[in-house]
This record gives structure tokens, C-alpha cells and sequence, in this order.
């Protein structure tokens, strides 16, 4: 990105700021108002900058989001990766998001494996190492956890080794009413033709997708137009992540254009939560006011 958009971005969200402090704390004071058109919620990756460095700790995400006005989130795995099965650690993550009127709605699984594995004994591994992740979901509350499909090989045969590694992850969410679904996080999986080839083949309607609008780019210098990428993704979509830098299909990236993107996900019949994963800790309220102005808007 080159030093002109940088700044527009950065003067955007300076502008926004300011207009927080003139507008007061409408959406600080409590529960958002339902839209009709989508809620908001705010992804933990955005402060992973905080959260590694430990100025803030995983336990206090729920606050954070409730402080700056989201009442949902979406966790990260890496930040409690050795809690899966602490009960002790999830009932207090629980129990802090519920005081605070917190709703957990995902749970990102990253760094457990390649869901697609060309070694069916690494590919079924993978899939044992997520079922973990779907009973700490089931626990929080949420819906779905976020998997990630990676796999190797020609276009074809990583379409059928992600579906297999999915289909058995997905029957096994499926008994606890847990959703599976996957990112656009990627190498192949940015690609959203391939991805749409993978959701079809698993073919179970608790096998998803999670569409980032600022996640499509697949290797150096080669990358899905976004808004196209979103439109493809959306029918089986989950959730939404909200990045405000987007692709096109020629390896370049751009500001988001809010409320065409958000058109399309509303064109789509999708209602239910965008994620806030942009902007960073200093950011928050002004990314939350962004994504607030420009559903006002639509």
C-alpha cells in the first residue's frame, strides 16, 4: 500500500474519533440497538499487538469490547492455546463476558494443523486436534469455531482433501451443534472459487464460511477482487470479518469502499454479526463508528 493511502486511511479515522467525542456515548451507555441490518462485533485479533505484549490480558477481552460499545466477540485460540481444557480458565471467561452482557459468537482456531494434509494420518490428527476447540466453543456459547483450510497440491485434489478433513470435523461439531466454518485465510482458501468448490463438496449446513474482506490476497502479487470474493462466499456465511483495506484482482490493495461491501452482505440475507478487525486498541472507537455510520447509511 502506498504512502498517500496510509495517510488517507489514518486522517479517516482521525476524523471518526472526533466525531466520537461530539456524538457522545450513545453506543457506550449499553446494548446495541438491533439494525435490522447486522450487529456488530469486535474480533480479539484486533488488539493481538496488546494481547502479546501483555498490556492487556485474554481474560479482560470481553471488557474490552463492552467498554468501547461491542457486547459480542470473536475469540482467537492462540491467546489461550493451552486452555482448551482448563475448566477452571473458561468458566472465568465465561463467567466475565455474561457479568458484562457479552454474547460469544466464534472461536478461531489457528496452528492446530493442515485441515487438508495430503497424509491422511496428519489430515485426521488435524481434525482431533480441533474437536478440542468445538467442546471449549460449546462451552463459551458460541456458534461456530473458524478452521482454517489449508492443504497442497493441484486445485483439485486440495478441493478434496479439505472436504475430507472438514466433513469429519463438521460431523463431529455437528453433534454438538457447533458450526465449522471456514476463513478466506490464505494460499487457495483466498481464492473464493475454490473455497466455494470446498463448502459444496462438504455439503452439510453446518459447514460454512467467514468471509474477510481484507483476506484475499493468495500469494505474492496475486490476489481475488474482494467484493467479488464476499458475493461468492456469502451464501454460506456465518459470520463477517471486517477488514478496511481490500483487494482487487491484480495483486493490489485498497481502502474499503463500506457500504458497497456492506451491500453486498445485505443483499446476500445475511443479518447477523460483522466483526471489527481492523483499526488496532487505539482505534476502537472510531472503527466501531465507522462501521455504525456507514449502516446508518445503507
Amino acid at each position: 500500500m502506498n504512502q498517500p493511502s496510509v495517510l488517507r486511511r489514518r486522517t479517516f479515522l482521525s476524523g471518526v474519533a472526533a466525531a466520537v467525542s461530539l456524538s457522545g456515548t450513545r453506543s457506550l451507555c449499553g446494548q446495541q440497538a438491533d439494525s435490522g441490518k447486522f450487529r456488530i462485533s469486535l474480533a480479539e485479533w484486533t488488539i493481538n499487538r496488546e494481547l502479546k505484549s501483555g498490556e492487556i490480558d485474554h481474560l479482560d477481552f470481553a471488557k474490552v469490547a463492552s467498554d468501547h460499545g461491542i457486547f459480542a466477540v470473536e475469540y482467537v485460540n492462540q491467546f489461550f492455546m493451552d486452555k482448551a481444557r482448563d475448566q477452571a480458565y473458561l468458566a472465568e471467561m465465561k463467567k466475565r463476558a455474561d457479568d458484562l452482557g457479552v454474547k460469544s459468537l466464534i472461536l478461531m482456531c489457528d496452528h492446530e494443523g493442515r485441515i487438508g494434509d495430503p497424509n491422511r494420518e496428519q489430515r485426521n490428527k488435524t481434525v482431533e486436534n480441533h474437536r478440542k476447540w468445538i467442546d471449549a466453543a460449546k462451552y463459551l456459547g458460541c456458534h461456530s469455531i473458524r478452521v482454517n483450510a489449508a492443504s497442497e497440491g493441484p486445485w483439485d485434489e486440495q478441493v478434496r482433501l479439505a472436504a475430507d478433513g472438514l466433513s469429519q470435523l463438521t460431523e463431529f461439531g455437528a453433534q454438538q451443534q457447533i458450526n465449522v466454518i471456514v476463513e478466506n485465510h490464505g494460499g487457495l482458501s483466498s481464492n473464493a472459487d475454490w473455497l466455494a468448490q470446498v463448502i459444496e463438496r462438504v455439503a452439510h449446513e453446518r459447514c460454512g464460511t467467514l468471509p474477510d474482506f481484507g483476506n484475499f490476497r493468495i500469494r505474492e502479487g496475486e490476489s481475488y477482487d474482494s467484493y467479488r470474493g464476499v458475493e461468492k462466499l456469502m451464501p454460506w456465511a456465518k459470520g463477517v470479518s471486517v477488514k478496511d483495506q481490500v483487494w482487487d484482482d491484480q495483486g493490489n490493495r485498497m481502502p474499503l469502499d463500506f457500504e458497497r461491501m456492506l451491500k453486498i452482505v445485505l443483499a446476500a440475507g445475511y443479518h447477523g454479526y460483522c466483526g471489527i478487525e481492523f483499526g488496532g486498541y487505539a482505534n476502537l472507537n472510531a472503527s466501531r463508528l465507522a462501521l455504525e455510520q456507514a449502516r446508518e447509511r445503507l
